[in-house]
């Protein structure tokens, strides 16, 4: 009995002493571990099953992503090209399939075909064209994200319905991309520690030359490598358009930069020669909790992408100081500072969330008061920021608890905060999509959840909303439209700045043009470009169409932001050779109206409409009736009655 006894003890000791050595190697998991902790201490809503499947489902791209880059960071090499990778990837399997009728077996081989084309593309260039990774996968992140916008026409694709059930669920509750997720992270594992291609990649990252001296094909190896990343930023892309049900031409965008931050939280060197595919996903996982857990913490829009960076760079430096350490054994002198390293890292990304969260959380009200959860597609922009101040001036009026997030123009981002609204139980959810395309899914969800949902500014395809509250984008075009022939007397040449291709704003306002210039068969449209709804694209398409048409002497804006951008290309034209009339009413196109360099801007009220999605949010909340669509007048606003306007 006693040497049971003994054995027991040594079999528990044994244990805890190899789950304290787990931790002390593995920096990143440790903070992993104190950010779930911390996470679910601060949100009830957090550790829950379907919340936790929601981190899963949100870690999943980046996580695939990053396995590939893992490749390319262990042979020390960078790969910036992933994310357009992964859109071109997904709009080939799109435009393919649903486009020209190819087999959708033989479109998902031509989607995995372009990944694995781009990545040979860079290799050839890093390996015998002489070019800096850096240079290469620059060019190919360009390369990549043109074609995509090409062969889309900028437009979203609807996804075969057939591998848009990679975005669903096996048995209704595991999500499919967690499964996909898993199944890369196995095979990228197996690569790397069970190949030769994957010793190579240590071998090359550890040092170059003494590998070709070995007699290591360099060359061809870092083809293979390049060729891999390829293939794991396509699979990347067809699940993300899977969730989203759509190819977006604009997809991934940036995702680069989180999957090379994955692969280094996770404990590999951007020398090159460590690296492990266990790693990137703990990285990829950490990055998720964050955004997942300040969504559900109302941490402001604004200061989530300051604590996200602030604590990524803390886990990394403080990473980087317990490798430095765990040079020398634990038992020695040296050893206490890996020891100490370890747990600064994880002592540092508890105060700095517990913190962040206890100065940002604007505070929960009482739990009684409604809860209502907003989801901007942009705070880059004036017209949705008075949107945001309409809603929270009537949520503080009428005791509702708004939490507000910001999308930044990311239609994948905000189907995760979508999702983190209604695994979290909110009341009512307002969204203002995206992409009017994407945002389909999630609503549905949310549907699924019995939760009202309210679309601000552009409606939702393919999903019921309780209201649709918007200003009427189609009368506003044509009076735009109007407006500038008029002033030209119904002669002269124009051109149009078009909106962000698949928003249902902007096909509202460019179907309002066309109609309206029906009337002036004596107007020509020189061109129409798209901008964005962007200021400084607005400035950058107006002096490039002012190469080609330099006579032009009228301008059509789907926003004021791009008709500021294009007054400021024109600059003495504006309002004297050349008018330009914009749309939304903001207070810098407002003022550029009061100036005279803006004729005209068809005016919204988007504090207005803010105001009354909360309003039909808590309608609906209450059970009651709600219109299906809730119009806000437009009207044009000039120098003549501009004083008396308030948006």
């Amino acid at each position: 009995m006693a040497t049971d006894t003994l054995k027991g003890g040594t079999v528990g000791a044994g244990g805890a002493a190899a789950v304290r050595r787990l931790l002390l190697d593995n920096g990143a998991l440790t903070a992993l571990i104190v950010l779930v902790i911390a996470m679910s201490a601060l949100s009830g809503d957090f550790l829950t099953t379907d919340n936790l499947l929601n981190v899963g489902v949100q870690a999943a791209v980046t996580a695939i992503l990053a396995f590939g880059v893992t490749f390319v960071i262990v042979s020390a090499g960078i790969d910036l090209s992933v994310g357009s990778v992964a859109a071109l990837s997904a709009t080939v399997l799109a435009w393919s399939a649903t486009s020209h009728g190819v087999p959708v077996v033989l479109a998902l081989v031509l989607a995995l075909a372009t990944g694995i084309v781009c990545g040979l593309v860079n290799g050839f260039l890093i390996a015998y064209g002489k070019l800096p990774p850096f240079i290469a996968t620059l060019a190919m992140l360009s390369v990549g994200r043109g074609l995509s916008l090409v062969i889309s026409e900028g437009s979203p694709i609807a996804f075969p319905d057939s591998v848009s059930h990679l975005g669903d669920t096996l048995g209704g509750w595991l999500p499919v991309p967690v499964l996909v997720m898993v199944v890369m992270g196995l095979i990228a594992a197996f690569v790397l520690g069970r190949t030769y291609i994957g010793r190579s990649m240590y071998a090359i990252g550890g040092n170059e030359e003494a590998a070709r001296l070995s007699g290591l094909r360099v060359k061809k190896q870092k083809l293979a490598i390049y060729a891999l990343s390829g293939v794991f930023a396509a699979a990347a892309g067809i699940v993300l358009a899977a969730r989203l049900s759509s190819a977006q031409p604009q997809a991934a965008d940036g995702y680069e930069l989180d999957a090379i931050a994955a692969v280094v939280i996770g404990g590999a060197s951007l020398a090159g020669g460590t690296g492990k595919a266990s790693g990137t996903l703990i990285g990829a996982l950490i990055l998720a909790v964050l955004r997942n857990g300040l969504n559900l913490l109302s941490v402001s829009a604004f200061w989530q992408q300051v604590v996200i960076g602030v604590v990524i760079a803390l886990a990394v430096l403080l990473d980087t100081v317990r490798r430095k350490a765990g040079a020398t054994p634990t038992h020695s002198p040296g050893g206490k500072g890996r020891q100490t390293a370890t747990y600064a890292l994880a002592a540092v990304v508890t105060v700095a969330v517990v913190g962040a969260t206890s100065f940002l959380h604007g505070g929960s009200s009482s739990s009684a008061n409604p809860k209502v959860g907003l989801s901007l597609s942009t705070l880059n922009n004036p017209f949705f920021v008075q949107i945001r101040s309409g809603a929270q001036a009537e949520a503080k009026k009428r005791g509702v608890d708004l939490t507000v997030t910001d999308a930044q123009n990311d239609a994948s981002q905000q189907a995760n905060q979508l999702q983190n609204f209604t695994s979290s139980g909110l009341g009512a959810i307002i969204v203002n999509p995206v992409d009017s395309d994407a945002a389909g899914p999630s609503v549905r969800a949310a549907d699924k959840a019995k939760i009202p949902v309210i679309a601000v500014d552009r409606g939702v395809n393919k999903a019921d909303v309780n209201a649709l509250v918007a200003s009427d984008n189609v009368a506003g075009g044509e009076l735009a439209a109007k407006t500038v022939a008029e002033k030209l007397g119904g002669h002269g040449k124009i051109v149009i700045l078009q909106g962000q291709a698949g928003t249902s704003a902007a096909r509202e306002r460019a179907e309002g043009f066309a109609k309206g210039l029906k009337a002036y068969p004596g107007i020509q449209v020189v061109a129409q470009q798209p901008a964005d709804f962007d200021r400084t694209k607005g400035l950058d398409v107006m002096s490039n169409l002012l190469q080609a048409h330099p006579d032009v002497q009228g301008v059509i804006a789907a926003n004021d932001e791009m008709a500021l951008g294009a007054i400021k290309a024109l600059g003495a034209k504006a309002g004297k050779s050349v008018q330009v009339v914009g749309f939304d009413g903001t207070p810098d196109g407002l003022k550029a109206v009061e100036q005279g360099t803006l004729y005209a801007s068809v005016a919204q009220q988007p504090s207005q409409l803010g105001r009354i999605a909360v309003d039909n949010a808590l309608r609906a909340l209450d059970g009651k009736d709600v219109p299906a669509t809730v119009k806000v007048p437009v009207k044009v606003v000039t120098k003549e009655n501009v004083a008396g306007f308030h948006g």
